[in-house]
C-alpha cells in the first residue's frame, strides 16, 4: 500500500496533444504550437489545478521521414524561462541530454532557470536515442548503450557538485566594505574523470530550493540504476497496474540497495485521459481523433518503437510477439510496454496502433470523471504509483477536462491539493532543501 497521503501529478506539455493525429482534428491547436503564449496559458491553466510541474521533453533531431509528426519548435529551456514569468507555483521541467551538454553548460542553463522561477526548475536526466542527434554534436553514432550511462552518470555527479560550489553565504551584498561576493564560500571543483574535465566553480549561485530536482525517465537496467543513485522522482511506462506495481517494488527495491530506502522518490507513469459526461462520450472524443489516424505514419512510427519492419505486414494478420527487450538496442521502456500491448491484447496491425495513438502505450482511462478518479485513486492506493505524468490527447480542451472535472474529486476525496505547500518545486514534491558543505566540511 501507499503511504503517502497525496498524489503528484505532472502535465506532459507536448505539441497539440499526445495524440499522434490529433493536430488534424479542424479545431486542435496546431497552429499555435511554435506560439510561447500558447504554452504560457497550459501552465497557468495546469497550476490553476494545482499541478506539481509541466514537463517538456527533448530530441535534438528532426525526423524528415515522418512528415506527420508535431516537432518541438521551440528549445525548452528558453520556453520555460519564458514561462516562469507567467507562472508563480508550478515547477518547470525539461529533458537534458547527458550525451550532448556538458555538465557546467548544462549545470549554468539551469541553475538559470531555478533563479529565474523562483526555485521551481527540474531536469530529466536522459542519454538520448537516436545516432541523428548524435550526427549533430560532431558524432556519427550513440556510443553504445552502457557506455552512455556510464557519462550520464559522471555528468550528474558533476553538474551536483557545481550547483554546490557556492555556499548559501557566498552573497554577502556587503556595501559598506565594499564585498559583493565572498570568495571563502565559493570553492571549484577540481573534477578529473573519464569524460569530462571541469575546474569549477559555477558562475551562478545557489537557488531558493538549492538546486534543482533531478528526474529520470528510463526503464532499461542501466536507466533504473541510474535512478536508484541520482533520480528525486521518476517518470516510468505502465502499460496497466500490475506493470506499474513491478515497477514501483523494482525501484523500491534499488533505492534500498543504493542507501535511499527512507528517500522520498516519486513514481510517476505516463497517463492518457479521455474524460466525458458518460463512458459513451468519453469513448466519442477518442474515436474522433482515432479517425485522423494515417496507418502508414503509425506503422512507421512502430517501426521506430520496436526496430522491427512491418511495412509488408497484412493488416489484419496478428502481430507476433517481440524479441527479448535485450536485443533492442533503442529506448527501452517503450519497446517493453509494446511488447506486453502484444503479449496482452494479442491486437492485428491494424489494431495495435489504437493503443499507441496518445501516449505510446502509457496507461490509458476512458469514462466519466468519477470512474477517471476512481481509477487514480485505485493505482495509487495500491502503492503501484505516487502520482502521474499526465499525457493530454489534445491540448488545451484534455487538460481543461481533467483540471476543471477530475482534480475537484480528488480533492474532495483529500487525494490532492488544493493549495500549494510553499513556492518551490522542492515543496510541492515533497523533498528536502540539499544541504552544501562549506569550505570548512560543514554542512550548511
Amino acid at each position: 500500500m501507499n503511504t503517502a497521503t497525496q498524489l503528484h501529478i505532472n502535465a506532459f506539455l507536448f505539441g497539440a496533444g499526445h495524440h499522434t493525429m490529433g493536430w488534424r482534428h479542424p479545431d486542435s491547436s496546431a497552429d499555435r504550437v511554435g506560439d510561447i503564449a500558447y504554452f504560457e496559458e497550459l501552465a497557468q491553466l495546469a497550476e490553476s489545478g494545482c499541478l506539481d510541474a509541466v514537463f517538456f521533453a527533448d530530441g535534438h533531431s528532426i525526423n524528415r521521414q515522418y512528415s506527420a509528426g508535431v516537432p518541438g519548435l521551440l528549445e525548452p529551456i528558453t520556453a520555460l524561462s519564458a514561462m516562469a514569468r507567467a507562472t508563480h507555483h508550478i515547477g518547470l521541467v525539461t529533458t537534458v541530454s547527458s550525451s550532448f551538454y556538458t555538465p557546467f553548460h548544462a549545470a549554468r542553463m539551469l541553475a538559470s532557470l531555478d533563479h529565474i522561477s523562483g526555485g521551481r526548475a527540474g531536469a530529466n536526466i536522459v542519454t538520448s536515442m537516436f545516432d541523428a542527434e548524435a550526427q549533430n554534436h560532431g558524432m556519427t553514432a550513440l556510443p553504445p548503450h552502457a557506455e552512455r550511462y556510464e557519462r550520464a552518470d559522471e555528468f550528474v555527479h558533476v553538474i551536483a557538485q557545481l550547483w554546490d560550489s557556492w555556499s548559501d553565504d557566498a552573497l554577502p551584498r556587503d556595501r559598506e566594505n565594499g564585498t559583493f561576493i565572498d570568495p571563502g564560500h565559493i570553492r571549484p571543483i577540481h573534477h578529473e574523470g573519464k569524460y569530462f574535465s571541469v575546474a569549477g566553480p559555477l558562475n551562478v549561485p545557489r537557488s531558493t530550493q538549492g538546486r534543482p530536482v533531478l528526474f529520470q525517465a528510463g526503464s532499461s537496467e542501466a536507466g533504473r540504476e541510474f535512478a536508484a543513485r541520482w533520480a528525486e522522482a521518476i517518470y516510468s511506462v505502465s502499460w496497466d497496474k500490475d506493470s506499474a506495481l513491478e515497477f514501483a517494488a523494482d525501484m523500491h527495491r534499488r533505492l534500498a540497495r543504493a542507501g535511499r530506502g527512507e528517500t522520498a522518490v516519486p513514481i510517476l507513469p505516463g497517463l492518457v485521459t479521455y474524460i466525458g459526461a458518460t463512458h459513451a462520450e468519453a469513448l466519442e472524443k477518442k474515436r474522433v481523433l482515432d479517425a485522423f489516424l494515417d496507418i502508414d505514419a503509425a506503422i512507421a512510427q512502430l517501426n521506430i518503437f520496436t526496430g522491427q519492419d512491418y511495412t509488408n505486414h497484412e493488416l489484419d494478420e496478428p502481430v507476433v510477439a517481440l524479441p527479448a527487450a535485450e536485443l533492442f538496442t533503442g529506448p527501452q521502456g517503450r519497446y517493453l510496454t509494446v511488447q506486453r500491448i502484444i503479449e496482452t491484447k494479442h491486437p492485428t496491425l491494424r489494431e495495435l496502433p489504437g493503443f499507441l495513438a496518445a501516449g505510446g502505450g502509457h496507461a490509458t482511462m476512458i469514462g466519466t470523471p468519477a470512474a477517471v478518479a476512481d481509477e487514480i485513486q485505485d493505482w495509487f492506493e495500491s502503492g503501484a504509483c505516487d502520482g502521474f505524468n499526465l499525457m493530454c490527447p489534445a491540448y488545451p480542451e484534455s487538460l481543461k477536462d481533467f483540471v476543471e472535472l477530475v482534480v475537484p474529486i480528488l480533492q474532495q476525496r483529500g487525494l490532492f491539493r488544493t493549495a500549494y505547500p510553499g513556492s518551490t518545486l522542492r515543496e510541492t514534491l515533497g523533498l528536502r532543501r540539499p544541504a552544501v558543505r562549506n569550505l570548512t566540511g560543514h554542512a550548511r
